[in-house]
């Protein structure tokens, strides 16, 4: 895997704020890499994540992906429930809790 690419990647998931979430495709297009979706689930998984808000990233659709049943989607469900996600069985509302930062808000939060 490209170091570059990992690094967009895990860089763009620091700055998805508390009580927000963005889909695997969305936080790899707003780190510079459309249509990977794919390798942003794979950098999640692959990565140490455990100090890092990986709970804030779903399916497209608002569905937790992690297996149902499965400790990691309990984790992700009550960290979501923590922030002030409405969580709906395994589903996020992505009207009301998707991150949408407009480009100049993005570019202060990765320049700063």
């Amino acid at each position: 895997m490209n170091t570059a690419n990992r690094q967009a990647i895990l860089k763009l998931l620091v700055l998805i704020p508390t009580g927000r979430v963005v889909s695997y495709g969305q936080l790899a297009d707003l780190a510079g890499l459309p249509g990977r979706a794919r390798l942003a689930g794979r950098v999640l998984r692959e990565s140490d994540t455990s100090a890092l808000p990986w709970h804030r990233v779903v399916a497209a659709d608002g569905r937790i992906s992690l297996p149902a049943g499965s400790a990691e989607a309990q984790e992700q469900r009550q960290r979501l429930l923590a922030e002030g996600v409405i969580v709906t069985g395994r589903r996020i509302d992505m009207k009301k809790h998707q991150w949408r930062p407009d480009l100049a808000a993005l570019l202060m939060l990765m320049d700063g």
